[in-house]
Formats: C-alpha cells, structure tokens, sequence
C-alpha cells in the first residue's frame, strides 16, 4: 500500500477517492491505474528507474507517439542494460584475474 501512495505522490498513477463515501481516506484505482502498476512493476523488474519509468509512462500512453517511437524508448534501454551487463563482466574478469 505504501509503494502505491509512493508512486502517486510521484505522479505516476492517480487515483480517485468515492464521492459517495466519507467514512475512510481510501482511493479507487480503475483498470487503467492497474495497468500502469503492471508496467511500473516490470519495469523496475528489468532496471528502469523511477525517474525513466515516468518517462515510459508517457511514451507508453501519449497518444502523440507513435509505436516506433515507442519501441525506440525501449530499444535505448535495451541498449543501456547490454552496455551495463557489459561493464559487469568486464568487472568480473578483473576480479577473478585479481585473486
């Protein structure tokens, strides 16, 4: 529950309280707003930061891209994650060479 509130307060999903309802603080999440969390999730999953997340929030749901455009977002990160994956192995040949 907390890591929701921490990811509306951040702006990444908005939730919505029951008008019809005074009697608690609580929010009602929609199936969009669910989706949304599915993707912040795997996205945490595979390395994006919060900071790129909203990034891929907006190129995942803004009308004005297009899919290859899109895709390129996550092509970029692609990329990013081989170089990182890179750099450990180099990492850990010096180590292991080092003993």
């Amino acid at each position: 529950m907390h890591t929701i509130r921490f990811y509306e307060k951040s702006g990444l999903i908005k939730g919505s309280r029951d008008e019809g309802k005074h009697s608690n603080n609580y929010f009602h999440y929609d199936e969009a707003v669910v989706e949304r969390l599915l993707l912040i999730r795997d996205a945490k999953a595979v390395g994006f930061p919060l900071s790129e997340i909203a990034g891929l929030i907006d190129a995942w749901y803004n009308e004005e891209m297009s899919t290859t455009e899109k895709i390129g977002v996550l092509n970029r990160k692609l990329e990013a994650l081989e170089e990182r994956i890179q750099q450990f192995r180099e990492m850990k040949k010096l180590i292991v060479h080092s003993e």
